[in-house]
């Protein structure tokens, strides 16, 4: 098989060689505000993690480029702090004063172990930063500042993790040993994942990535190596160290210029200028058959073949879309891989891979698909984006007053007189040398003493100031343990409102609970006298149909006693009219005729009037009154105050000429029964009748007038100028 590269380097070729025709143009573009990408890619064991990081004495690619940026921008860089990267992919600018406060605060904290410089780097990599060829980009910007933040960060099972963070410790939760694999009896906090968004200017970025600000080459491979440390790797039947996960070392160079004195960098944050260089070290591209993966190797085998895949795809499509002028949707998001570097592909920056390549027989088969790939990945080829100049600064500001103070020094010392000697005789010029040269140094010595002075002056005034600031220490250290005894104070203010309002709140919960249950029996009680009234309205109700029918019975009840009397008094109307016979006499006893209509209602009184030998009907008949000598008859109806009255009207029964019988009335009693809530019974101050009396029934004493006129006439009346008079009867119940 045959494949074409740009460049092909043999097994002997040296890390140099390869960084002088792979990365060092990355670097270049780097200085000058471009983006980077460097891929290194290959079948496992092919050599890509030794060609990014290199063998003691010899360096790789990585520690290669940072020594040839810090040899570039070592004279230029600012002080730190004075760039402060954001939590958005953006960076601040900060005044000198406010990153002299933030180092000083830094450098009063206590830095931790990891930290403390190279006496954490291990003695065998020590070599790969000590070596140093001093290359340096020559045309460096000299009037802007520059400063380096760098990253470090693992894609593995498609996740992303952070290999800078600092993972406290938690006893209870297991650690990751050197593998990366869970240990149960450990005591570290295994690392979070991390998200990917995009910033306002459409580039990807990992949120909460840690970004390390770095002045040195071996500040910087400190960094990095402290994160391999935790990078994951694992023993396979194909490498004895296989990389699990892809890792990224992104070096961000941040630059922004000077202002028009060159002494200050501008706080335009328009000014400042980005760029990243991403140093990329693949996963290598395995068989699970040939390495006999098992359980998570072979999960993680999976996700790296996955990527790897998802990376082929983008490559394709973007060769396609140019190729055909189609315009296909670029897979980007299917991976975490390529999500993360899709502004490279989309022309934002320049775009290297390194493709290792183990010359082995076994790997025959995977090394023509890597190289196969490869290869096509030449053919793609994206816009680059047009550089930005700066308008309104004029170049060669840092060294300008540098100058003009020396210049003027110059001016004041006298001029050199000429010191070409053209006689032996010449005596004049030596001593006017001289002259000069004392001169030069009296002046020079003023210079001096006056600078010493100043110096003294500087001194003395930074020792004010330290001073000056020692007691506003001391006076805001006062003020500090004033406020925190008013904290205090109020602490215990609070505890106290914080009881009593508990002690409240549990009141008030007794108080609804109370308020509860009256309310409920406030319910109770309203259904309970609504229930009563609408008994009561129920009850009027009644009384009132009670009425209205008693007044219907008593009017019929009238009516029918009416026409019986006009019976009794018309027994005989065709015979003439006679004289009442003569009663019986009493002696022989006398029986009754007790006339009860049967419409009549009991009236449920203790007390009943009771007639002896009486004979008892319900319509008044000729042959009853044939029998008796007395006729009673009872009678209904209601008295003005609602009240049934029955009255008893009595009469002597007469034979008549004619052979019938006549009946005289004689007399009336009325029994009426009477409600204690109603009217009172009458009674004398003197002797006042007791409550309980008041409730039993009786017979009301009534004054009975009773004159009937008996005309025996036919039709009308019993006959003709027959009149009886009975006199009014006291009775008691």
């Amino acid at each position: 098989m045959q494949y074409t590269f740009k460049e092909v380097f043999g097994t002997l070729v040296t890390q140099k060689a390869l960084f002088d025709v792979v990365a060092r143009p990355l670097v270049e573009d780097l200085i000058r505000g471009k983006n980077g990408l460097l891929f290194t890619y290959g079948v496992t064991g092919s050599g890509k993690t030794h060609t990014m990081t290199g063998s003691p004495g010899d360096g790789g690619l990585l520690p290669r480029c940072l020594d040839m940026i810090f040899n570039s921008i070592g004279p230029f860089q600012a002080k730190r702090f004075v760039f402060k990267v954001d939590d958005k992919n953006g960076v601040d600018v900060q005044c000198e004063v406010d990153a002299l406060l933030e180092r000083q605060k830094r450098d009063a904290m206590p830095i931790p172990k990891t930290l403390s410089g190279k006496r954490q780097i291990d003695p065998e990599f020590a070599d790969m930063i000590s070596v140093r060829d001093h290359c340096k980009v020559e045309e460096v910007e000299e009037d802007n500042v520059y400063s380096v933040f760098v990253s470090y960060i693992e894609i593995y099972n498609n996740y992303i993790y952070d290999l800078l963070e600092e993972i406290p410790f938690d006893p209870i939760k297991p650690k990751w040993n050197s593998c990366n694999t869970p240990v149960r009896n450990g005591d570290f906090i295994p690392p979070q994942s991390k998200v990917l968004r995009e910033d306002q200017n459409h580039n990807m970025y990992v949120i909460g990535c840690t970004e390390v600000e770095v002045k040195s080459t071996e500040e910087a491979f400190e960094v990095f190596w402290r994160g391999q440390k935790k990078r994951r790797i694992a023993n396979t039947q194909l490498n004895r160290e296989s990389s699990r996960s892809h890792s990224v070392f992104m070096i961000k160079l941040v630059q922004a210029p000077l202002d028009a004195d060159g002494d200050n960098v501008l706080q335009e944050r328009e000014q400042i200028t980005l760029s990243q260089l991403s140093l990329v070290d693949l996963a290598g591209s395995e068989r699970t058959n040939r390495t006999k993966a098992e359980g998570n190797r072979l999960r993680e085998a999976g996700n790296i073949n996955q990527s790897l895949m998802t990376l082929r795809t983008c490559i394709e499509v973007l060769r396609e879309n140019q190729i055909y002028g189609t315009n296909k949707m670029v897979p980007y998001r299917d991976s975490k891989l390529t999500h993360l570097f899709k502004n490279y592909f989309d022309g934002e920056g320049k775009v290297r891979m390194i493709v290792c390549v183990n010359p082995k027989a076994e790997d025959y088969e995977e090394s023509l698909q890597v190289m196969r790939f490869a290869e096509m990945t030449q053919e793609v080829e994206v816009a680059r984006p047009v550089d930005k100049p700066l308008f309104g600064l004029t170049p060669g500001r840092r060294f300008r007053n540098q100058q003009s103070v020396a210049e003027m020094l110059l001016q004041n010392f006298p001029p050199l007189p000429s010191c070409e000697l053209l006689d032996v005789n010449d005596d004049q010029t030596l001593p006017r040398l001289i002259e000069v040269l004392e001169k030069r140094h009296k002046m020079r010595q003023m210079l001096s003493e006056e600078f010493t002075k100043n110096v003294l002056a500087f001194k003395t005034m930074l020792q004010e100031f330290d001073s000056s600031i020692v007691s506003k220490e001391n006076y805001a250290q006062g003020k500090l343990t004033e406020k925190e005894k008013m904290i205090a104070g109020q602490k215990m203010e609070i505890e106290r409102l914080e009881k009593k309002t508990k002690t409240l709140e549990y009141k008030i919960e007794i108080l609804e609970k109370t308020t509860t249950i009256y309310e409920e029996d406030k319910r109770n009680l309203q259904q309970e006298l609504e229930n009563k009234s609408q008994k009561l309205q129920r009850q009027a109700s009644d009384k009132r149909r009670l009425e209205a029918r008693l007044q219907g019975m008593v009017t019929e009840t009238t009516m029918k006693w009416e026409k019986e009397v006009r019976f009794l008094f018309h027994f005989d109307q065709t015979a003439p009219p006679v004289r009442l016979r003569h009663r019986r006499s009493r002696s022989a006893g006398e029986r009754w005729v007790d006339h009860k209509p049967p419409s009549n209602v009991p009236t449920e009184t203790v007390m009943q009037p009771h007639v002896p030998h009486a004979i008892t009907v319900a319509a008044a008949n000729e042959k009853a009154l044939a029998k008796c000598d007395k006729y009673m008859l009872t009678h209904q109806e209601l008295a003005s105050d609602g009240e049934i009255e029955t009255k008893l009207i009595k009469g002597d029964v007469y034979r008549t000429r004619g052979g019938g019988q006549a009946v005289q009335f004689t007399d009336v009693e009325t029994l009426k029964q009477e409600s204690p809530t109603g009217r009172k019974r009458r009674s004398s101050p003197s002797s006042p009748t007791p409550p309980e009396d008041a409730a039993e029934s009786e017979w009301t004493d009534v004054e009975t007038r009773c004159s009937v006129a008996v005309e025996m006439r036919a039709g009308s009346n019993l006959g003709p100028g027959y009149q009886h008079h009975a006199q009014p009867k006291r009775r008691k119940p």
